[in-house]
């Protein structure tokens, strides 16, 4: 499958890799046709899928039977009125129609929208307005909040026309096609590439992720449909996914993780994809499942990976990690305490991998170099990655910059912000130094050191401007996060009238300690000791938990807020 999208696939270097990797791509390039179906065609019994829940239930599915069901699946939704350019939301958390929803809706040429299912009313109608939405499809949770949701939504969202709940029966809703139905004759398992004015196109529109929101307002970040093979990098490069091998990335269907971890890369590249359609994150569940269906390649936010390491501290462990061949995070920045506790424990190197809902991996921790504990790694070879100066001039090494793309046309990275263009002016400025073309600034700062690992400060939201010190959230929580007492923390600024700002952190302890003023006193004393003391937390508050979005983002924007009611 990768010799057509190819030129070359194995490098001798990561000078090679950066010289001479390229990806060809196809003018009419459809996931759904050229994957899905193709690996169907050739190889109908390869493994695509395997499912399973909190509930005993477990479902295999191969590439054969992924291709008949999104077909069917495409059949009913063009039944109901649904067509190229039309935009569908897709609230199904992790359940198995989620592939078959969005390989269908792909095959037809409609814009997919993932969404997860915290979801309020007002998210939907924010959602549904910005973006013009045909038609929703949700699954059916025990308490039927979402579809609620929707209900109390619907007066304000005159463009939704089309509700789809699966599994199970609701008024006012139509129903999923029955999967264990295989001879349905009303919607066949066969369906016709679409040609003319139907046919899709590498360049006309295919997905839009609403950004996590940590920071304001979601955005609409508009993918094209050569997005899926910018994803050859992240899977086969980044997380070094095996073919015929399980992998499993830790997210939700609402997140562009999912699309970073769970279908894209990892269909092209011929890996299977392991999903684990959890309730809620129970570290031991996670460990159980990485053990019994001998997973091969993992990745999961940085905090998953400390909450696992909690229950495995102080006991015999009794879980064997063996058949997992490689690791990495992304989501979060990785502390050198997890990475150093992975290889420990797991005899395995953490690959920190970097990148956007705007774009896939753009930095990341590839197979050619040894990675650092906290470094995110080497720039990957789609992008023109730079770090530059206030003034759009290239930084040196050692000095902190903002991460900016030079090549605003590489494949994968977005197209601008759905129906805005006055937003997508501003993201795509012109490129001062160059004479001409544009830039991409990602609002994240890094430093890059001689070897040319790129090390990440923070987002430049959540930059603390201190008595006139700039200071980086993640460098305070590396340090305060390797106290025996802290499982995890959050750096944010409070507001000060002698300072304009002060550093606080927000943490949450490991069993065993209780918050109390002297261990306050400690870990302002630990951080001093460790790290430059103007970088010590002036404020420390013990919390339960953090704020956090369902891919395990810290809401430090909502902390902020917090801290300016004080």
């Amino acid at each position: 499958m990768l010799d057509k999208y190819l030129p070359q696939k194995d490098f001798s270097s990561y000078k090679d890799f950066i010289d001479n990797f390229s990806i060809t791509v196809p003018d009419d390039f459809n996931f759904g046709f050229d994957i899905v179906d193709e690996w169907a065609r050739t190889e109908p019994e390869k493994l695509a899928l395997m499912w399973c829940d909190d509930h005993g239930e477990e479902r295999r599915f191969t590439f054969g039977e992924l291709s008949g069901l999104s077909n069917r699946a495409a059949n009913y939704f063009q039944s109901l009125g649904i067509g190229k350019g039309d935009v569908v939301m897709c609230v199904l958390r992790q359940r198995y129609e989620y592939w078959i929803t969005a390989i269908a809706l792909c095959k037809i040429g409609a814009i997919i929208i993932p969404a997860t299912m915290q979801l309020t009313s007002k998210d939907i109608i924010y959602r549904a307005n910005a973006a013009k939405i045909k038609a929703v499809i949700c699954y059916s949770d025990a308490e039927r909040f979402i579809a609620e949701q929707v209900e109390k939504a619907l007066p304000d969202c005159p463009t939704i026309k089309i509700r789809i709940l699966t599994p199970g029966k609701k008024d006012g809703w139509l129903q999923f096609i029955d999967v264990d139905n295989k001879k349905d004759e009303k919607y066949p398992d066969t369906f016709i590439r679409p040609a003319d004015n139907n046919r899709t196109v590498s360049t006309d529109p295919m997905l839009i992720y609403f950004t996590s929101g940590t920071t304001g307002m979601p955005k609409m970040v508009l993918h094209d449909f050569s997005h899926p093979l910018g994803h050859i990098v992240t899977a086969k490069y980044w997380q070094q996914v095996r073919e015929n091998k399980l992998h499993n990335s830790m997210s939700d269907s609402g997140w562009a993780k999912f699309g970073w971890g769970k279908i894209y890369g990892q269909f092209i590249c011929g890996a299977p994809v392991f999903a684990y359609d959890m309730e809620k994150f129970v570290p031991d569940k996670v460990m159980e499942k990485l053990v019994k269906y001998r997973i091969a390649t993992f990745c999961a936010p940085p905090t998953m990976f400390r909450f696992m390491l909690a229950e495995l501290a102080g006991r015999d462990e009794k879980y064997d990690f063996s058949a997992i061949e490689h690791c990495g995070n992304a989501g979060e920045p990785l502390n050198p305490e997890i990475f150093n506790k992975i290889k420990e424990i797991w005899g395995l190197s953490m690959h920190e991998g970097f990148g956007q809902s705007e774009s896939t991996v753009l930095i990341a921790n590839f197979p050619w170099f040894k990675p650092r504990p906290g470094s995110m790694g080497k720039p990957a070879p789609l992008y023109d990655v730079d770090l530059v100066d206030a003034d759009g001039n290239t930084c040196e090494d050692g000095e902190e910059g903002r991460i900016i793309i030079r090549n605003t046309n590489a494949v994968g990275l977005f197209k601008g912000y759905y129906l805005d263009e006055k937003l997508t002016a501003t993201a795509f400025t012109a490129d001062e130094t160059s004479g001409g073309g544009k830039i991409y600034d990602t609002g994240d700062t890094a430093w890059r050191d001689p070897d040319g690992y790129y090390w990440f400060v923070g987002r430049n939201d959540d930059m603390i401007k201190c008595s006139g010190y700039r200071i980086g959230p993640f460098e305070v929580e590396s340090v305060l996060s390797e106290h025996d007492a802290v499982l995890e923390c959050a750096i944010t600024g409070a507001p000060d009238h002698k300072r304009g700002q002060v550093v606080k952190a927000t943490v949450v302890l490991n069993k065993g300690f209780n918050p109390s003023e002297d261990l306050a006193k400690e870990l302002q004393d630990y951080v001093k000791k460790t790290t430059a003391p103007y970088k010590y937390p002036r404020i420390v508050e013990f919390v339960d938990e953090l704020p956090k979005t369902i891919s395990g983002k810290i809401k430090r924007a909502e902390i902020r807020k917090d801290a300016g009611k004080d």
